[in-house]
């Protein structure tokens, strides 16, 4: 998981999904002999050389500019989030990120602020997501609806290895293909700004060998960010619901997130997990509404 490799993957993605009529450009017909757009073509649209974007490809370009990759952004007609996984793949901050060493023998503690927010949210399904998409901090309610995350060992409270390779996650989620693309798309930009990050490495390549989805669409390059939306669940206690999410992040902290499910008050969904909360709480017992991987 190389930045130069992971960049011209990127690039070429994202140029090969391309049309000459997404971009303005005419189509003359006739069977194309790459999929995709032409490196020349992208070169043109971004104003560069053919010669600079092919090593750009390549990843033979140490430093390029800010202003030559927000060109190649529009080029590609990028996202926000794929604009800036761009930029932390063509320009990553060595200097600036932990050594691989580091990042292995310290891992994430909670932050005090989330804990007790975990502690707040009696009633709303949450979770505290960190670096990998790792599950460091939930509570009941999370539990009552994902499952017990307590049960699991501490290496595989992982939100992607949960949904790739729990079979229960496939029945639970009912747009579990949306849902799962989503993670990889969260793991590549991940990926992106911490290319260095040996236990992602170990995680990409886990699912890679252990699931053919993960792989097929992990070669696509996605990248999105994990931010707010809705999810249908099928709980095999009190059936169908529909949840909103939304993360929270910590100013001090990007790189550990609060994860909220709510439902619509008066709503079929608010007053299925309402039963669902009341059928798990004599299991949670006299337990701490929120829990920490050790």
């Amino acid at each position: 998981m190389t930045t130069a490799t992971s960049l011209g993957e990127f690039l070429r993605t994202r140029r090969s999904r391309l049309r000459p009529q997404d971009v303005g450009l005419p189509d003359h017909g006739g069977r194309r002999r790459v999929s995709g757009l032409r490196r020349e073509e992208i070169a043109g649209l971004a104003g560069v050389s053919v010669d600079y974007y092919t090593r750009m490809e390549q990843g033979r370009v140490p430093h390029p500019s800010g202003s030559v990759l927000d060109a190649l952004a529009r080029a590609l007609r990028l996202t926000e989030d794929g604009r800036r996984h761009l930029h932390h793949l063509a320009r990553p901050r060595h200097g600036a990120r932990p050594s691989a060493r580091h990042v292995d023998a310290a891992p994430q503690q909670v932050r005090p602020m989330m804990r007790r927010l975990l502690d707040e949210l009696h009633d709303v399904p949450s979770l505290v997501m960190g670096r990998r998409m790792d599950i460091l901090a939930w509570n009941a309610a999370a539990c009552a609806l994902f499952g017990d995350y307590g049960a699991l060992d501490p290496a595989e409270r992982n939100i992607a290895r949960i949904t790739f390779l729990g079979p229960a996650s496939r029945v639970l989620f009912r747009d579990w293909d949306s849902c799962a693309r989503e993670n990889v798309a969260y793991l590549h930009l991940e990926a992106g700004r911490h290319p260095d990050d040996p236990q992602l490495a170990r995680l990409v390549g886990e699912l890679s060998m252990r699931s053919e989805e993960f792989r097929t669409w992990w070669a696509q390059h996605p990248v999105q960010d994990k931010t707010s939306g809705t999810k249908r669940f099928h709980h095999p206690v009190i059936g169908d619901l529909e949840l909103s999410y939304d993360t929270l992040r910590s100013a001090d902290d990007s790189e550990q997130a609060l994860v909220t499910y709510a439902t619509e008050p008066g709503s079929p969904s608010h007053d299925a997990l309402r039963m669902l909360l009341a059928w798990a709480a004599p299991a949670a017992g006299a337990s701490p509404a929120a829990r920490a991987q050790p």
